[in-house]
C-alpha cells in the first residue's frame, strides 16, 4: 500500500467508551484502503464501495486530481473510526483536499467504523488528527473543503456535523418516504398531480409497443444508459448550459457504474421504451430500502404530450415499492418536479479549514459565507445589493 504519512492524533477529554486519540493514514489507492476496512456499511447509498470503485477508476489519472484516501483508526486499539474518499486537487493556485465528487457525488460522508466519534470532543481530536497528517503531507495542501456532507448517516450522527466550524450548505436534499402502503402515499399527492400522472400513463400506452421496465441487462443497461447522454446533451445544448456530464471522464464513471453494479442491483436502469426508441430514462443507486436518483432524460418535444420525465419517476417508485424501497432520495437541486412529489428537504453541512498560509483567505471566506447563511435575512439583503438570486430554486 502506499501510504504518504501517518499521525497519531492528540488524546482528548475521555468520552463515554475510552479516550479519543486517532491515527491517520493518507493511501493513495481506493481498492488497496477499503480492503483495509473489510466491511463497509455505506453511511449513504453514495458512499457504496462501488461508487467509489467507479468514480476513482475514472478520475485517479484525471489531470489535476490525485486520490488521497484518510484511514483513521482508534491510536490505542486500532479499531477502525472513519474512512475518508478524499482527493488533492489544484484550483485558483492553491492546492485544495475535498471529498471524491467534482459535482457527481451528490452527498459527501465519512464510512463509519467501530471507533467512530460519538461526542464533540472526540470529533474535535479527530479533525485535529486529520489537519495536522495532512500539513505534513510530501505533496502539501492549502485548504480542506468538505461540501454537501448530510447530518444524518442512516440513523447515525455524522461526527462532521459535532465540528463547531461546521456551517450550512446552500444545497439540500431532497426526500419521499411513502411508507408501506404507496397507493395511501399516492393519494398525499395534490389532485392534480395524480390525475396527470393517471393521464400520462394512458396517453402513452396507447401505444401497443410501450412498455416501462427496469433493466437488469448489463448490455442494454449500457444502451440505454448511452440513449440518456444523448437526451441529455440534446436538452443542455438547447439551453445553452455548460453540460460536463457527457466529457470524457465523467462518461467513464457512469459506464464504470453501469457495467459494474447493475448485474447486483447497486445501480439501477429504468426505462419507458416503445419497441426499441427509448422515450425516457433514469439512472439510480440503491442501498436497502433507499433509492437515489442520480440522472434522467426524456426524448424531448415529441413525447411532451405525456409528461415522460415525470411518468418514468413514478413508475420506477412504483416499481422499487413493490421490491421493499420505502425512501425515495430525489438527491440535490430544488426543481419544480420535485415539488410535486412532496420531498422534505435534508439539511446538508460544508466545512473548511486552512492547511497552508495561503488557504486561510479562502477558508475564512467560507466561514463568512456559513455565518451568512445563519443570518438569512441578512443574506437576502446583501444578496440584492450584488444583484444575486435569492435562492436555490428551480423551475
Amino acid at each position: 500500500m502506499t501510504v504518504l504519512t501517518t499521525s497519531t492524533g492528540q488524546v482528548a477529554a475521555r468520552s463515554t467508551r475510552r479516550a479519543a486519540g486517532f491515527r491517520v493514514e493518507l493511501v493513495r489507492d481506493w481498492k488497496q484502503a477499503v480492503a483495509r476496512w473489510h466491511d463497509i456499511s455505506p453511511s449513504t447509498p453514495f458512499q457504496h464501495p462501488q461508487w467509489y470503485d467507479a468514480w476513482y477508476a475514472a478520475f485517479a489519472g484525471a489531470e489535476g486530481v490525485a486520490p488521497l484516501i484518510a484511514v483513521v483508526t482508534d491510536a490505542s486499539t486500532g479499531e477502525p473510526a472513519v474512512l475518508l474518499p478524499l482527493i488533492r486537487r489544484r484550483q485558483n493556485n492553491i492546492a485544495i483536499v475535498e471529498f471524491a465528487d467534482l459535482d457527481l457525488t451528490d452527498y459527501n460522508a465519512p464510512i463509519l467504523g467501530s471507533a467512530a466519534p460519538r461526542d464533540a470532543k472526540a470529533a474535535r481530536a479527530l479533525w485535529r488528527s486529520l489537519l495536522a497528517a495532512l500539513r505534513r503531507m510530501p505533496e502539501k495542501a492549502d485548504l480542506i473543503r468538505l461540501r454537501k456532507v448530510p447530518v444524518d448517516l442512516d440513523g447515525k450522527l455524522n461526527p462532521i456535523a459535532l465540528l463547531d466550524a461546521a456551517g450550512p450548505c446552500p444545497l439540500n436534499g431532497n426526500l419521499v418516504a411513502t411508507g408501506q402502503d404507496y397507493d395511501a402515499w399516492r393519494y398525499t399527492l395534490e389532485k392534480t398531480v395524480r390525475k396527470e400522472l393517471e393521464r400520462s400513463w394512458r396517453v402513452f400506452t396507447r401505444d401497443p409497443a410501450a412498455s416501462f421496465a427496469i433493466i437488469t441487462d448489463t448490455d442494454e443497461a449500457l444502451r440505454v444508459l448511452s440513449a440518456t447522454e444523448v437526451q441529455q446533451g440534446t436538452r443542455m445544448q438547447s439551453l445553452g448550459l455548460n453540460y460536463i456530464l457527457n466529457d470524457e471522464t465523467c462518461a467513464a464513471f457512469y459506464r464504470n457504474l453501469v457495467r459494474d453494479a447493475v448485474g447486483n442491483g447497486y445501480a439501477l436502469v429504468s426505462a419507458l421504451m416503445v419497441g426499441d426508441e427509448v422515450v425516457a430514462t433514469l439512472l439510480g443507486i440503491r442501498t436497502g430500502s433507499r433509492y437515489v436518483m442520480i440522472r434522467i432524460s426524456n426524448a424531448g418535444e415529441k413525447w411532451s404530450n405525456c409528461s415522460p420525465g415525470r411518468l418514468i419517476i413514478e413508475r420506477t417508485m412504483a416499481a422499487l415499492h413493490r421490491d421493499g424501497v420505502r425512501a425515495f432520495d430525489f438527491s440535490v437541486g430544488n426543481y419544480a418536479y420535485k415539488r410535486r412529489f412532496g420531498v422534505t428537504r435534508l439539511p446538508l453541512i460544508d466545512i473548511s479549514a486552512a492547511l497552508s498560509w495561503r488557504g486561510w483567505p479562502f477558508a475564512l471566506r467560507d466561514r463568512a459565507v456559513g455565518t451568512l447563511r445563519n443570518h438569512p435575512q441578512l443574506d437576502a439583503r446583501l444578496r440584492r445589493v450584488f444583484g444575486k438570486p435569492l435562492s436555490h430554486e428551480e423551475n
